[in-house]
């Protein structure tokens, strides 16, 4: 029994060490309270997570355990202000996720999604929090509320009922089984890009082949291919390398080396294809919209847009073409005139040549 104690004792203390170590878990002190990067590591993402949806489910339970008439001050306001660690920690874990991740953060991302798509259907699909929400919405005119508190009414009611919250009991749990498989969907297909993205590298040896390009850029994709122990210049897909090379060599037979894979990741047959990914999201996402009442996905999705509908989506894609389309031709006949004068000679302008020129 003394053993036991001193065991839990002890995984208390390395916790709660941790914890008071983990920069998601203080206020930051930063100007204008940006994340503090510098501090802010891998092991910090998945505890902090943990604590944000123990913090949340508290905040939700405080909610459902007042017992007084739901009103703006006792439901809406702290539902609108819950969740402040789970939101510190997810906008700066998914951003990175996506401009500057590594193997660690692509495992990490595979361990909290379930958790976190769990965590957000037991809040929308939380029948009480919801009956809550609604006698609020269904009186939001009777009350003496400004145009800012009844848009935050109607938006977080649009939120639960978008995301199942009047749905039966058999049709909830399909809802939770149909948003598991397209939020692991979605994570799959995001991850395959970024490792398609990461897979592919140019290095260039030879100087001749630099022409064009400014000096920071060189310094840049020299330090690129140090970093991956390997001499010479290296250019990549990742943003950055790729806009600058594209703009600026003035090679186009390695601008074309480039633009090619940019622009066909994931569907060349490889490990990261992502071609029945796109099968199975366009399926669960119709699916979802089916099973809410909507006839499809886009009806589904526009219904508290601006646009309102795919007629209206369609009319201004129509409009814009009818407008500018004569003067993108225009646009395109300028500079391939403009690059036939720079080389002295007849070329046709390929996209791999358009930033250049």
């Amino acid at each position: 029994m003394k053993k036991t104690f001193l065991i839990l004792f002890t995984f208390t203390i390395i916790v709660s060490m941790i914890n008071a170590q983990n920069p998601f878990l203080e206020k930051y002190n930063t100007p204008h309270g940006t994340p503090p990067f510098n501090k802010i590591k891998n092991e910090h993402y998945e505890p902090a997570i943990d604590k944000g949806i123990e913090e949340h489910n508290a905040e939700i339970g405080n909610i459902l355990n007042t017992k007084t008439i739901p009103s703006f001050e006792n439901t809406i306001l702290p539902f609108a202000q819950s969740g402040e660690t789970l939101s510190k920690v997810t906008s700066v874990f998914f951003n990175l996720l996506s401009s500057e991740s590594n193997d660690e953060m692509l495992e990490i991302a595979q361990r909290i999604q379930p958790k976190l798509s769990q965590h957000s259907n037991e809040v929308i699909l939380n029948e009480g929090l919801f009956q809550k929400i609604k006698i609020v919405y269904d009186k939001r005119f009777d009350s003496n509320l400004t145009h800012e508190q009844i848009r935050l009414i109607e938006k977080i009611y649009e939120e639960f009922e978008n995301g199942g919250a009047t749905l039966s009991g058999d049709k909830k749990e399909k809802y939770k089984e149909l948003s598991a498989k397209l939020s692991q969907l979605t994570l799959t297909f995001g991850q395959n890009v970024l490792k398609e993205t990461n897979k592919f590298e140019m290095l260039l040896t030879d100087k001749a082949d630099l022409t064009g390009l400014p000096e920071n850029v060189l310094d840049a994709a020299k330090e690129k291919a140090k970093s991956k122990g390997k001499d010479g210049w290296m250019f990549d897909l990742s943003a950055p390398s790729y806009i600058a090379f594209m703009k600026y060599s003035d090679h186009r037979d390695l601008r074309e080396k480039l633009y090619i894979p940019y622009n066909t990741k994931c569907i060349k047959g490889s490990e990261f294809d992502n071609k029945e990914n796109v099968k199975e999201i366009t399926k669960t996402r119709l699916e979802i919209a089916n099973l809410l009442g909507y006839p499809d996905y886009a009806t589904y999705v526009l219904k508290n847009k601006m646009a309102k509908d795919k007629k209206t989506v369609y009319g201004l894609l129509d409009q814009l073409f009818d407008a500018y389309a004569e003067a993108a031709r225009k646009d395109v006949a300028a500079v391939q005139d403009y690059a036939i004068k720079l080389e002295g000679k007849d070329i046709k302008l390929q996209p791999w040549d358009w930033s250049y020129y």
